[in-house]
């Protein structure tokens, strides 16, 4: 949320404090998030508003252990894999002229690992979904062969 603040009311570059010295770092890595980029600008105000919403409602979820748990959970992780490609994508097909390649920190540190969080996250997520899925529905079905 305070990338998407600093960005309406201004833009990163110009902006004070320790949250907006930390964009400022990354934004040596990826130029795009110190100036107004209305395409991460539009997927951060997507990701702020409808994932931190999913985000609450998935919590509540699993303390709650609501049967609905995994369809959040998959719909969160869909939703921040999307955000991911929609982030980067575009760059890379314009041959990536707000990425620094060049510099270690800012290439492996700041782009690769801190965005591979971000992709790593989501597929276990993703993939914890499918397993408890996979069991509830062969648990299901062993039960309906035990009924007949």
């Amino acid at each position: 949320g305070s990338f998407v603040y600093f960005s309406l009311v201004g833009n990163v570059a110009d902006s004070e404090g320790l949250i907006a010295s930390l964009w400022k770092e990354y934004g040596k890595a990826d130029a795009r998030w110190l100036y107004f980029d209305p395409t991460i600008v539009s997927l951060e105000i997507l990701t702020a508003v409808l994932d931190g919403f999913l985000a609450l409602f998935l919590i509540y979820a699993i303390v709650k252990e609501k049967y609905y748990r995994h369809f959040l959970q998959i719909t969160l992780c869909v939703c921040e894999l999307y955000g991911d490609w929609m982030t980067f994508s575009p760059e890379w097909l314009i041959g990536s002229p707000n990425l620094d390649t060049d510099d270690w920190l800012h290439f492996w540190v700041y782009l690769v690992f801190f965005n591979g969080v971000w992709v790593l996250i989501p597929g276990l997520l993703l993939w914890q979904s499918w397993v408890e899925l996979r069991r509830m529905h062969h648990k299901g079905t062993s039960l309906g062969k035990k009924l007949r």
